[in-house]
């Protein structure tokens, strides 16, 4: 089984085209803010992280395609990503989806962009039964009595220990799915609130993968209340980062991924970039995972001349794994020259990128130490940086120690 996923090709679907009328917003649901971010973002973020999906399609309503085409290209991946434009129906929206995905792709998995909190556990576990078994479905088993009622009145009760509260992701051989949805098409089928039921309708068996509680699905106004106060809920860091390095008038300048050419450089191992530095410094001490030269000593020549956005990128996944996630980055450069204000746009830009989040959650900014100290003196530039973190919902307070 691994030898098969490992090489297959998966493309992921997330369907936002909804207006989200039940959630009482005057937008598309997808784009309804959750700790900060459209809820689009979580979904996107969860598949950006898994190393099983090669390919990502946003399906969004036809008035959101650019809105989609720049929350992708702000965003670092390493997938092939695409905004489409969705249906009138979810089952027309993933269609349209489908009809964008790559033809080689083995594996298809749908999943909702209102689940924004789905792990790569259950992505993962999808993606194998699919490949198994052709078609899987995350779901929970019912935990309460269920009854079929005839208006307002019972008319049976089920026994709930055959029946399964389905969640996504779903996950598909390619030309399955697309055979359950050619098949409803040609039967005038227009109505199915879940891609299991096409490839139910072939007489195909769906497997059924256990998801969890955590999983769950934004739908009315008291789900978003209940998720933002169990984000809030969730305990904050914050971390204070600090780096100075010595001028070198050998090397080349890099501020922030930004190259200053003609500009005395920095001393240090890597390309000595003060400002990444600092910044790697604030994450490593919100997460409580030491400091830079812990993970990166300058005696390793494997990191001689390194880019320290690498560095950065590296730190920003092990605050991930930690189970923390970035809310904001501030840095603060302190030297008298270069002037630094026509490059922080970029400097910004690469920050968000090495560390998974959006420009706009990034400042970069300089200040002069006023002729005062080594910086006055032009004998060296230093750097400040400030991080706040939350811990993801669901993770514990400290990670697991020792083996499992």
């Amino acid at each position: 089984m691994s030898e098969r996923l490992s090489g297959a090709k998966v493309c992921a679907i997330i369907p936002g085209a909804g207006p989200g009328e039940r959630l009482g917003q005057s937008q598309p649901k997808a784009w309804v803010l959750l700790a900060g971010q459209p809820l689009i973002c979580h979904s996107l973020a969860a598949f950006r992280r898994s190393p099983r999906i090669n390919e990502i399609i946003l399906v969004v309503h036809p008035h959101d395609t650019d809105r989609a085409r720049e929350l992708i290209a702000s965003g670092p991946s390493d997938k092939t990503e695409k905004a489409v434009s969705g249906g009138a129906t979810r089952q027309e929206s993933v269609w349209l989806g489908l009809q964008e995905s790559s033809q080689d792709a083995d594996i298809v998995v749908v999943h909702d962009a209102a689940r924004p909190f789905v792990s790569q556990q259950l992505i993962e576990q999808c993606i194998q039964q699919a490949l198994a078994h052709g078609a899987c479905t995350a779901a929970v088993p019912c935990s309460d009595t269920v009854k079929r009622a005839d208006g307002n009145t019972v008319a049976q009760t089920l026994d709930r220990r055959r029946l399964w509260l389905v969640q996504t992701p779903q996950a598909f051989r390619r030309d399955l799915i697309i055979q359950g949805h050619e098949n409803a098409r040609r039967h005038g089928i227009s109505d199915a609130t879940d891609d299991a039921q096409l490839v139910e309708r072939l007489d195909k068996p769906v497997r059924i993968v256990r998801g969890c509680a955590e999983n769950m699905k934004i739908t009315e106004p008291a789900d978003m209340a209940l998720v933002e106060a169990l984000l809030a809920g969730g305990p904050a860091r914050i971390g204070f980062g600090y780096d100075a390095h010595s001028v070198s008038r050998q090397r080349t300048l890099v501020l922030g991924g930004v190259v200053f050419e003609g500009e005395p450089g920095l001393e240090g191992h890597s390309d000595a970039d003060v400002i990444c530095h600092a910044a790697c410094d604030a994450l490593l001490g919100a997460s409580g995972l030491g400091d830079l030269g812990r993970h990166f000593p300058d005696t390793d020549e494997r990191y001689r001349g390194i880019s320290s956005l690498k560095l950065l990128k590296e730190v920003a996944g092990m605050v991930r794994a930690a189970g923390w996630q970035l809310e904001n980055l501030d840095v603060t450069l302190v030297a008298e020259r270069p002037r630094i204000a026509p490059f922080s746009a970029q400097i910004r830009r690469n920050l968000a990128q090495a560390v998974g989040i959006e420009d706009a959650r990034v400042s970069a900014k300089a200040t002069t130490s006023e002729g005062l100290g080594f910086v006055g003196r032009r004998e060296g530039m230093a750097s400040y940086a400030v991080c706040s973190l939350r811990r993801k919902w669901g993770q514990p307070e400290e990670p697991p120690i020792g083996p499992k």
